[in-house]
């Protein structure tokens, strides 16, 4: 969520706009400058009721009505993903100063679950919905979905809801070389490269095992490449159950943004299973349409009808290994068909994906509001 908001607030700067990032102190002493026209106030601390009033006097200082745009996943917030006190105190500034507040929701809330700490953590960022959506004039969704789920917490209240989705934050680099070096570091003897990009979380590992162990078993196995954070560690866990597979597994671990994109251009094909479904909430599918990448992925719950009717993945039901290895067998053989889903990939994200998408529909927003309100 920090690379996309810092993207957001590039993008948002890059056009004109006068942008502020409020965030937490950073972590990282190497985190980089911050980008031109954009001023970070790391003034959050651990968004305490005294952190909350000193962002609010800061605030202050700038001319009403000020626009806030909140990036909402309800673990971001800290207390345990349960900070009402942040939700309560967005919607008395709404109310007090006429801010226009907007939410931009990447997650919405816990299901309920067997144990009493994840029912109760549910009930209360449930609680949480209701207080932010008494606060918010609009509210951007990741995936359309999320409207189902956060509308009926508006209790009746008008909201308009708006379906942003997320653009990669992996800058494509065109390097030919690099990327052929890649390709023959992994795959030495021609053979396909394969590859999966994430941060390798155990929701995600727990339906990819499944598919790679199934593809160690064909005879003419292709090498696969697992890129990003805990990557090494989950090739780990894979060689020391299944040895074999072990040895045509790789993993680079973490990598920066330039070397991800080539290792991203190198693998002839990708697999990116889901859960839930694939969805534009992924950061690691919009990746691969960036880079143009023949994408094998999940159909699930949380998929938007547009992914089929796009015709630019190969779709699996969730949980159907069989159906997915099979259709990352056919794409093996079909090279063709391989390079038709990329080029068809890369069109799409351009069109309705890309970073310039995102920026236009938050300040196009902006616009109109302001028409309406000058009228």
């Amino acid at each position: 969520m920090s690379d996309y908001t810092s993207l957001v607030a590039a993008g948002l700067a890059d056009q004109g706009d006068e942008v502020h990032v409020w965030c937490a102190p950073c972590r990282n002493p190497d985190s980089g400058p911050e980008a031109p026209g954009v001023v970070v106030h790391r003034a959050l601390g651990s968004l305490s009721s005294a952190d909350l009033r000193r962002v609010g006097e800061q605030l202050d200082r700038f001319p009403a009505p000020r626009r806030i745009l909140v990036q909402w996943v309800p673990h971001a917030y800290g207390y345990r993903s349960m900070n009402v006190g942040f939700c309560r105190w967005l919607r008395n500034r709404a109310a007090r100063s006429g801010d226009r507040v907007e939410i931009m929701a990447h997650e919405c809330f816990l299901g309920f679950g067997r144990t009493w700490k994840q029912t109760l953590a549910a009930a209360v960022q449930r609680w949480m919905t209701i207080l932010l959506l008494r606060a918010v004039e609009r509210v951007w969704i990741s995936i359309p979905e999320w409207e189902d789920l956060l509308r009926p917490y508006a209790l009746g209240r008008e909201i308009d809801f708006e379906w942003l989705p997320i653009p990669s934050n992996i800058p494509v680099i065109h390097n030919p070389a690099a990327t052929e070096n890649v390709r023959r570091r992994y795959a030495p003897n021609g053979e396909l490269l394969i590859g999966h990009f994430g941060t390798h979380g155990w929701p995600i590992t727990s339906v990819l095992e499944p598919i790679l162990s199934r593809l160690g078993d064909d005879a003419a196995a292709p090498s696969i490449l697992l890129m990003g954070v805990g990557s090494e560690e989950f090739r780990a866990e894979l060689a020391g159950r299944n040895p074999v597979l072990g040895r045509r597994v790789h993993a680079t671990g973490a990598l920066s943004a330039e070397d991800l994109s080539t290792h991203l251009a190198a693998c002839q094909l990708l697999i990116q299973p889901f859960p839930d479904g694939v969805s534009s909430r992924r950061g690691s599918l919009m990746a691969g349409l960036a880079h143009g990448r023949p994408i094998v992925t999940t159909y699930g719950p949380l998929s938007a009808s547009f992914w089929k009717e796009a015709g630019v993945l190969a779709l699996a039901p969730v949980g159907d290994v069989a159906a997915f290895v099979e259709l990352v067998r056919e794409l093996s053989r079909d090279a063709a068909e391989r390079d038709r889903m990329g080029r068809a990939a890369k069109r799409l994200y351009d069109e309705r994906f890309d970073l310039s998408h995102t920026v236009q529909a938050i300040r196009g927003a902006a616009i109109l509001e302001y028409s309406e309100c000058a009228s």
